[in-house]
């Protein structure tokens, strides 16, 4: 297969799987006398599983150790799971914060008239400034 094959087949544009490539993420594929590269079902397999692994919220080096379990025969499978929930608990985290800042967001906004006037609570808020309302 072709590089625009496998890109059609794991949902990879060319660029992503130079990439991979790049970082020895993928075997590398085999180079015909023409320079162009040839993949095979290992590379295909492989590119699917860094695609789903990146979907899910795995970084590089996650998906690097993830990987060689993927190629272990002698692979455990509480290993994979351990690594799985402490991403599960990564991203928990990440909601949370994403939440607090939802909330802060809210919360200027509804401190803001949102009128042409000047005054505006939100940009006060974000310079650290409290300017005095004159009467």
């Amino acid at each position: 297969m072709n590089i625009s094959d496998v890109a059609k087949k794991t949902g990879l544009t060319s660029k992503a799987i130079r990439f991979y490539e790049q970082k020895g993420l993928v075997t590398p594929a085999y180079r015909a006398d023409n320079g162009y590269r040839t993949y095979h079902q290992k590379q295909l397999e492989e590119l699917t599983f860094l695609r789903k692994a990146r979907q899910i919220g795995f970084s590089l080096e996650e998906c690097q150790e993830l990987l060689h379990l993927f190629h272990n025969p002698s692979r455990h499978s509480a290993d994979v799971k351990a690594r799985t929930l402490k991403k599960v608990g990564e991203i928990a985290l990440h909601i949370q914060a994403l939440q607090e800042m939802h909330q802060q967001l809210l919360a200027l906004a509804e401190a803001c008239p949102g009128d042409e006037g000047a005054d505006c609570p939100i940009i006060d808020n974000l310079s650290g400034c409290q300017h005095q309302q004159t009467p």
